[in-house]
């Protein structure tokens, strides 16, 4: 699966952000300046920035399993995470 996000965060603290949450939980298998991935038993996950229109980031945030699956769950979580870092006021809900 894979799942989109604009948000306002720089690319690197995006990057660092998905270092904490997925290094956390799962093993490394790739590192770039501006794409991460990790595996684990549920599977693997790639997290890619890149700017977009101005002061916006991009990410991309790619599964290997199909969706709702436990990794695709933690990695919107993560998305909304992101989401509530840049707007604090955001209340994160789902069952995710």
């Amino acid at each position: 699966m894979k799942y989109f996000h604009r948000t306002t965060l720089s690319p690197d603290v995006v990057v660092a952000a998905a270092k904490a949450y997925f290094g956390a939980r799962l093993a490394p298998a790739e590192e770039s300046a501006r794409r991460v991935g990790y595996s684990g038993t549920l599977g693997k996950v790639a997290i890619g920035v890149k700017a977009d229109g101005g002061h916006y980031t991009f990410v991309e945030a790619e599964t290997d399993q199909v969706g709702e699956s436990e990794l695709d769950k933690l990695t919107k979580r993560f998305l909304a995470e992101l989401h509530r870092r840049a707007e604090p006021t955001h209340e994160v809900r789902g069952a995710y």
